[in-house]
């Protein structure tokens, strides 16, 4: 740059604007390279001919204190040559260069021109740059190669991701056709869907209806079977006395036949006539006869005398056997009954033992322990007097009530706190935290900071989840309340979320905040709210608001699957159902799923994230009585994979590899795949495992035993 004070320029006192800033980007580059070089050519010498030789180059701001310039000079006047010798030191001072300031206002003007028109691009923006770059170009010859293949570099490479823009708008339409095709077809499918399924219930009405009448029917024939049944009983006692009669009438009419045979014999003329010896033989022969008869009547009468009849002896064989069943019967229930007997006996006196055990210890803690609160004491010492305590106090412990008194006792000191110490710069400090000196104090309401803590997930769930929650978070604040307060409200929220333990929205955002627990927890909670608030509005055909008790159990058990009987009437129970009212009661379902202003939801939906809470606390001690170790012991990666699938056989392939590398810290791509891990792989301390699985969204897929299909 040795050369550059020895060019000398004369400044013109009015410049025109160049015609070229006007045109659209879109028109420069259509043009041809040689109409573009000779414009710019003539816009250089345009304004090369502004500056005349009176002017000095000097390389500003680069020379020191003590290096001379021209001052008091006359553009384009002889005296201007005859000063240049006798030079000026200005030891404090610097001038900027007049060529200098003329280029500057040149691209200021420019600039000003391309903002101040309605069609101005970013790369329109970029034309009175290029300009700038070729008067450099053509002034300075001996930097002019280099500076030409830097410009030639860079347009070759504008040039090149513009058409590679133009490749891609296509593809950009298609994508938006394809988008609406999608959408067409997913709104078509759920209207098919919407009316299979009012088919469906409509048919289930039906079935219903068949299944009831079916049943009265059924009951309508067991009646009259049984009525038929007691006919044919008493038809069939009139019909053995009928026939026991018929045999006696029988026996009569042969007795009478036999005697009028005996009398039309007696009476025949021809009897008389007969022989008396033969007679008195026959007489003989008939009392013989008569004695036998009677002697086998006597023997009969002696054996058969104590013998009922046949009818007698059935029916009393059914009474015997009746009976006998009856006494089996009651001699299996008094075993049982001995059996119940002993082992109430056994924990009788297990109960006195405990008792006896209770009581004295029911003595020593007398003794020892503190006399029971009066919880009524608060009532005037907590901010809004006996009204806000009793709702404060309402359905809670001791223990609570004692969470809730120092969170009153906390929101009151940090109300009267005007700042907060910095923690430092440490690697142990969370990103959001880190700053060294003392910090505002914003003092927000409650319903402030749910309010922000709302919207910081509302964002987070609204765009794609690449960094990490605390830096997002802090991110947030810089973009709402600016890069100067950021830090401010930082440490604000973090200690009302420390502070607030039993508000839901505070205690679940410090926990995913603080790494104690995954953001998918939170948003499983909040898909199944919604998911359960979508069932209920589609049953809701009139839109009013308005379910009835029995489809409530309905929606539950569709919803919740694999939830015991137990649980779903807890929901119910915690949704306005009691055990006295009647399942076609309505309610309103909405009222379920609001929030008061601080954020606290419906007990409802408390009920909810209690039982997903117990339910995972359950599926991990399933998991480690499945695994049968101790939790000081380490477990692979294999013996986990197969625990798993044990206590949860319908675990598919990738939810599986979620809980495998939430328990090993270790990513889905480097995990084994199945038969293929070492049976002495990766190791894990049984108890890390169970920690970080607490942590995560772990739940149960489908029922432990299967059963078999019908």
């Amino acid at each position: 740059m040795a050369s550059l004070p020895s060019q000398r320029y004369s400044f013109s006192k009015s410049r025109t604007r160049p015609q070229s800033s006007g045109m659209k980007i879109d028109d420069c580059l259509r043009e041809p390279k040689s109409t573009q070089k000779c414009k710019l050519s003539q816009k250089r010498k345009t304004l090369t001919f502004q500056l005349s030789m009176g002017g000095h180059l000097s390389p500003w701001p680069t020379y020191n204190s003590g290096q001379t310039i021209l001052q008091n000079r006359k553009p384009c006047s002889d005296d201007s040559w005859k000063q240049v010798g006798s030079l000026k030191q200005y030891p404090m001072s610097t001038a900027k260069p007049r060529y200098l300031e003329q280029l500057e206002n040149y691209l200021r003007k420019e600039l000003l021109l391309l903002d101040l028109g309605k069609d101005s691009t970013q790369e329109l923006r970029l034309q009175p740059y290029r300009e700038i770059f070729e008067f450099f170009i053509e002034d300075f010859k001996t930097y002019k190669p280099l500076l030409s293949s830097i410009k030639n570099a860079y347009e070759v490479m504008l040039a090149h991701q513009r058409e590679k823009i133009r490749a891609l708008e296509p593809l950009k339409a298609k994508l938006v056709t394809l988008n609406e095709d999608c959408n067409e077809r997913i709104m078509a499918m759920r209207a098919e869907e919407r009316y299979e399924i009012s088919m469906l219930k409509k048919e289930k009405m039906n079935l219903l209806k068949l299944i009831d009448k079916k049943n009265e029917e059924k009951i309508s024939l067991q009646t009259e079977v049984s009525k038929l049944r007691k006919n044919l009983a008493e038809e069939y006692l009139h019909y053995l006395s009928e026939r026991d009669a018929r045999k006696i009438l029988i026996g009569d009419l042969n007795e009478l036949r036999y005697q009028r045979e005996d009398m039309s014999l007696a009476q025949s003329p021809g009897v008389w006539g007969e022989d008396p010896v033969k007679l008195t033989l026959a007489l003989k022969m008939t009392r013989q006869d008569l004695t036998r008869t009677q002697m086998e009547l006597n023997t009969m009468k002696a054996n058969f005398g104590d013998v009922v009849p046949r009818r007698d002896f059935e029916m009393q064989e059914k009474i015997n056997k009746d009976l006998q069943e009856q006494l089996d019967s009651l001699r299996a229930d008094y075993e049982e009954v001995c059996k119940e007997h002993d082992s109430l006996l056994q924990m009788h006196m297990s109960t006195l033992k405990e008792r006896d055990q209770f009581f004295s210890e029911l003595q020593e803690i007398q003794r020892t322990s503190t006399p029971r609160p009066n919880w009524t004491k608060c009532e005037d010492v907590v901010a809004g007097g006996q009204e806000r305590w009793h709702m404060l106090a309402a359905d809670k412990n001791s223990d609570q009530l004692v969470d809730v008194l120092l969170e009153e006792i906390g929101e009151g000191l940090l109300w009267e706190k005007d700042s907060f110490p910095g923690l430092g710069y440490g690697e142990t400090i969370p990103t959001f935290l880190r700053f060294d000196g003392p910090v505002e104090n914003k003092k927000p309401s409650k319903k402030e900071v749910v309010n922000i803590l709302k919207d910081v997930w509302k964002e987070r769930l609204a765009q794609e989840q690449k960094e990490k929650f605390p830096d997002f978070f802090f991110n947030f604040l810089e973009r709402r309340f600016g890069p100067s307060d950021a830090i401010a409200w930082a440490y604000t929220i973090f200690e009302n979320i420390k502070l607030f333990h039993t508000n839901e929205v505070m205690s679940q955002f410090y926990a995913v905040l603080m790494g104690k627990r995954t953001e998918s927890v939170y948003i499983n909670q909040k898909e199944t709210v919604a998911q359960l608030q979508k069932e209920m509005t589609n049953a809701d055909s009139q839109n009013e608001g308005l379910l009835s008790m029995e489809q409530f159990s309905n929606i539950l058990k569709s919803t919740f699957p694999l939830k015991k009987e137990e649980q779903i009437q807890e929901l119910m129970e915690a949704g306005g159902w009691h055990p006295n009212s009647n399942s076609s009661d309505l309610f309103n379902y909405r009222s379920l799923f609001m929030e008061n202003e601080e954020g606290q939801s419906d007990p409802f939906v408390q009920k909810l994230w209690q039982q997903y809470v117990i339910e995972k606390d359950e599926y991990l001690r399933e998991l480690k009585q499945e695994l049968g170790l101790e939790l000081h012991n380490e477990v692979t990666l294999s013996k986990m994979r197969r625990a798993l699938m044990n206590i949860d056989p319908n675990l598919d392939k990738q939810t599986l590899s979620t809980y495998l590398s939430q328990a090993f810290q270790l990513p889905i791509s480097e995990l084994p795949e199945e038969g293929n891990e070492v049976e002495e792989g990766t190791k894990l301390c049984l108890r890390l495992a169970l920690e970080q699985l607490q942590m995560a969204d772990v739940k149960r897929i489908g029922p432990r035993d299967i059963e078999p299909t019908s």
